[in-house]
């Protein structure tokens, strides 16, 4: 159970604070800053949210007021040196800060994680973490509601609930309760409008993202006698001719999952300097504990890892061998 009263305490007894989030954040991750961002302006704090990568441009329409920064270490790492409080969105690894790793675990300000991930990271002093969340923006809806801190206005609720909404795949994973929906119905008497959110967020893709999505889909494979898990791949001639980047492969993975029968699906992306993978499963398939074994993690369902100054195709077969060992 997080204590959101210690939560509230170092707010109260600190007056500025830096926000950040993990690499090519998702809709929880911007959501979840832009809603922390916005909940400490109205007490009059003042708030940084700076981010390694910047906001994917389908996300972009969350951030109003422009206030989210992409890092630049000439500009940017002075500050982590002179706000009061350093605070970890929506991640517990402090490598998937990737360039901005350094300056926040030189920095000697207090230290906080807000997040709902298994096996978080000892590098923070507080940790406000449950993985019985369905996202970190139910976690700080939970906040802001026990605390009163402030009330929830409609900016507030647009990002908690477009955090909200896409973590939970639409509402359709598995910590969807009644619970959760009362929240959202709450949201929504804010003047949320599901349907502006998700549009924004699913229907207004550039024509590279669904070309690129074709050739994922062209890459398709099954691995095993048993015919349980799938994966795709892509690599860096394949952004370039579509002319998109990263942040344009957020869902592609779930395709995997799509057909009868996988029981655990994977995506390779070739990077600049390595790979990454993106894992999903179905039922009790710990794909979590498999991404730990390449220095990565997530949820139990959803998980992936980045591997460095190696090559995608010298390296696929022995992920999909360990992959094996978990059916």
């Amino acid at each position: 159970m997080i204590d959101f009263k210690k939560l509230k305490k170092i707010i109260d007894n600190n007056n500025s604070f830096l926000l950040t989030t993990h690499v090519n954040p998702d809709a929880d991750a911007i959501g979840s800053e832009l809603a922390f961002y916005l909940m400490l302006k109205e007490i009059g704090k003042g708030a940084y949210i700076i981010n390694n990568s910047q906001t994917p441009y389908n996300l972009v329409f969350l951030d109003k007021e422009n206030v989210v920064q992409k890092y630049v270490s000439e500009k940017h790492k002075s500050l982590f040196d002179e706000v009061d409080v350093l605070v970890a969105l929506d991640f517990n690894r402090s490598n998937r800060m990737v360039s901005m790793e350094e300056s926040f675990l030189n920095s000697d300000k207090t230290k906080i994680c807000i997040d709902h991930h298994e096996d978080p990271q000892d590098f923070f002093e507080y940790r406000f973490v449950d993985v019985n969340y369905s996202s970190t923006g139910h976690i700080i809806y939970q906040f802001i509601k026990e605390t009163n801190l402030v009330k929830i206005n409609k900016d507030i609720a647009d990002n908690l609930y477009a955090a909200i909404m896409t973590d939970t795949g639409s509402f359709r994973f598995e910590r969807t309760n009644s619970e959760l929906h009362i929240i959202v119905a709450d949201l929504l008497e804010k003047g949320v409008s599901p349907t502006y959110i998700y549009d924004s967020i699913y229907d207004q893709s550039r024509f590279g993202k669904v070309k690129l999505l074709g050739t994922a889909l062209e890459s398709i494979q099954i691995f095993g006698k048993a015919k349980e898990i799938c994966f795709m791949k892509l690599y860096q001639k394949d952004f370039e001719t579509c002319h998109v980047d990263e942040s344009d492969t957020d869902g592609f993975v779930n395709f995997s999952l799509s057909i009868r029968g996988i029981k655990i699906g994977l995506l390779f992306i070739e990077l600049k300097n390595g790979f990454k993978v993106s894992f999903r499963s179905k039922g009790e398939i710990p794909v979590n504990r498999l991404a730990e074994e390449f220095g990565g993690g997530g949820h139990k369902n959803a998980a992936g890892t980045r591997i460095f100054n190696q090559k995608l195709d010298e390296q696929i077969e022995v992920i999909l061998k360990r992959t094996k060992s978990y059916l």
